[in-house]
């Protein structure tokens, strides 16, 4: 062990990477925005600027520690120096705090407080900016930013996509999409480690309370409530409570007191999922078709392989998440059992995620326009409409969920931990493939915060190997390595985020990773708690088989629990005109110049056609443009004639489909 010291005081030191972890060893506190433990060192923001004997001004964040330092951390000259700082972010921050979304847990404010700063004398340079209310996820709002960086480095590092990114220099730059495009309209999966990491406002969970308030105060309609296995270890940091308390019961009585019907658990159908997609995993492993298996409960997940890996859409399973399980059998069962219609029935999801508000919303999950999940409320929305109607949940007796879909293996909870879907999978499979009943349920290998973890497990003499991944950014090198021929996976998991549910965007706002930690223990607690640890033993489970569903993985099964996805790979509402206005009344004819396309042919085609609506003197008829994706490259090249779509397309079927339009 090595020593500085930090203002007088002699500190020991041995694997910390800078000097600002060695002083907060030392019980000090010394303010960040930009510095972050799960991201890279930016040194942007200065606050954490230390007085170093023989150096001057230094930022511990980017400092190593060294032996015999002299550190001095609240100088009257560092002091001074902080409080100017945040003066000069205020002068240009939308300071509208009582309504701000992230009151009361803004870094900003908190800092502010903490330091003294209680005047402004700074004047305000910059414009109000358009608030970005285009995502179905998040809100981004310009004027709260303060250009730390934390959301570019998370959506770049944690996941490798890179949405969101700086634009321009010196006074006017911004963080912002590419080309200052709207959040929706670029490839952004709505994961929210962006909003997760901001220390202001400036990006946030989009909130649905008004929505859901307006559900239960209407009296015509029944609203039920499903709570993911995620929510009930982290709400109580929202109440001053510890992290990793499991709080089932609680969040019951409080949601019954809010005005909910009913309240379930998002973990029955979870056990649900066990089923379906372990069994599918047997069938195509048999097969040999499509493989490997890749979970599709995770929509973050499931909209980046639509965006960049559009090869691998078959991989996915075909099971919906288990909060779109519950949404289809809910609305398929409990209007009857309620005595209400499917569109009067309201489902709310509780979950720890924003991707889920986006998923609820995919058109896939929609049954005669009504939708199978109505809303969805984060865990902070949660605890909002909690205070909100003056419940004092810390004093609230625990509560049963409701019958029978508040029933619950400990597989199904476990599904809110990285690596919780392979074990739950793993306990269905080694029964059913052996043929044996399993002695002990824990699989210990699929469990842990590593970014990507192996498991490999013999069932039945034959070695099943399964990839575990947490952060979007993992993924890629696994499938690198598998295209590569270095792996062979069979069964793959993947959660966006940082240690899976528990790390959600829409969780309780935390800056250490311990916190993630205890989510995590309190998760397997709750498993260990539970008298029913396997998906196959959850007797409501075959109940519902046996009474609606019939065969599993069969025609029933596939209509409610079942779906599909659809390839992304392309430039939201990109096209190059060519030829007219594409504002005016003409026959719109597209020609897709996608790289499969492309290869096939469209470039010359698209020529031609050009040739043909000139020679034919239509040009001020027809509309004709390059599209960079009509998602049918496996069919190209693909034109658009108004409304009819042509594959495998030639210049003769081309002519013929434009000259039966304009007649």
């Amino acid at each position: 062990m090595k020593t500085l010291f930090v203002n007088g005081r002699e500190v020991a030191f041995d694997n910390e990477t800078n000097l600002l972890e060695v002083v907060r060893k030392a019980n000090i506190e010394i303010p960040t925005f930009c510095y972050h433990s799960e991201l890279s060192v930016y040194g942007a923001c200065r606050l954490c600027m230390v007085d170093i004997e023989g150096r001057g001004l230094i930022t511990s964040c980017s400092t190593k520690p060294e032996e015999g330092m002299k550190v001095k951390t609240h100088t009257s000259e560092l002091r001074e120096m902080r409080k100017i700082i945040l003066e000069l972010l205020l002068a240009n921050h939308d300071r509208d705090c009582t309504s701000c979304q992230k009151n009361a847990n803004c870094k900003l404010q908190d800092l502010a407080y903490k330091l003294g700063v209680d005047k402004i004398r700074f004047k305000k340079t910059e414009k109000i900016l358009p608030i970005d209310y285009s995502s179905k996820a998040l809100v981004r709002d310009p004027n709260k930013c303060i250009l730390c960086g934390d959301c570019v480095r998370a959506c770049s590092e944690i996941q490798g996509i890179g949405a969101i990114d700086f634009a321009h220099r010196g006074s006017f730059i911004q963080v912002t999409p590419a080309f200052g495009k709207d959040l929706a309209m670029v490839e952004c999966v709505d994961c929210g480690q962006c909003a997760r990491v901001c220390p202001t406002g400036s990006i946030t969970p989009r909130s649905e309370m008004e929505e859901v308030w307006a559900e239960i105060d209407n009296p015509k309609k029944k609203v039920v409530a499903q709570i993911a296995p995620a929510v009930r270890v982290a709400i109580g940091e929202m109440f001053g409570l510890e992290s990793g308390d499991v709080l089932t019961g609680q969040i019951a009585a409080a949601l019954r007191l809010l005005g909910f019907d009913q309240v379930y658990d998002t973990s029955f159908t979870a056990d649900l999922t066990v089923i379906e997609e372990a069994n599918e995993f047997v069938k195509r492993k048999n097969s040999g078709e499509n493989m490997p298996l890749m979970t599709s409960c995770c929509p973050g997940w499931v909209k980046y392989v639509e965006q960049y890996y559009p090869e691998h859409l078959s991989n996915l399973s075909t099971c919906k998440s288990p909060q779109q399980m519950f949404g289809s059998v809910a609305k398929d069962l409990l209007p009857k059992e309620l005595n209400t219609t499917r569109e009067d029935l309201v489902v709310v999801s509780i979950m720890p995620c924003t991707a889920k508000k986006f998923e609820a919303k995919r058109s896939e999950f929609y049954t005669e326009d009504v939708a199978d999940v109505d809303h969805v409320i984060t865990t902070q929305e949660l605890a909002s409409m909690i205070k909100q109607a003056g419940i004092k949940f810390t004093d609230l007796d625990p509560e049963p969920l409701d019958m029978p879909f508040g029933f619950k293996s400990g597989a199904g909870v476990i599904f809110g931990n990285t690596g919780g879907v392979s074990e739950a999978v793993l306990r269905y499979l080694y029964e059913k493939i052996k043929g044996v009943q399993l002695e002990s349920v824990y699989f210990h290998e699929a469990r842990g915060m590593k970014g990507v973890k192996e498991v490999c497990v013999n069932l039945n003499g034959e070695d099943v190997h399964i990839a575990i991944v947490n952060g979007l950014a993992n993924i890629k090198e696994v499938l690198a390595e598998m295209k590569a021929g270095k792996k062979h996976y069979d069964f793959i998991e993947v959660m966006s985020c940082p240690g899976g549910c528990i790390g959600g965007a829409g969780q309780p706002v935390c800056y250490d990773t311990e916190v993630k930690e205890s989510r995590a223990a309190g998760i397997y607690n709750s498993d260990k708690m539970l008298k029913v640890r396997k998906a196959q033993d959850n007797p409501y489970i075959h109940e519902l088989y046996e009474t609606r569903i019939g065969e599993i993985g069969g025609k029933t099964a596939h209509d409610l629990l079942h779906t599909h996805y659809h390839n992304r790979k392309r430039i939201a509402d990109e096209q190059l005109a060519l030829l007219n206005d594409p504002n005016s009344d003409t026959l719109e004819i597209g020609v897709c110049i996608g790289t499969n396309c492309f290869i096939k042919g469209s470039q010359k085609l698209l020529r031609n056609l050009m040739s043909f609506v000139e020679e034919k003197g239509i040009a001020e008829k027809v509309n004709l443009h390059a599209n960079f994706c009509m998602e049918s490259c496996e069919h190209g090249p693909s034109v658009t004639v108004g409304s009819n779509k042509i594959t495998h397309c030639t210049y003769e079927m081309a002519v013929e489909a434009i000259e039966k339009a304009l007649k």
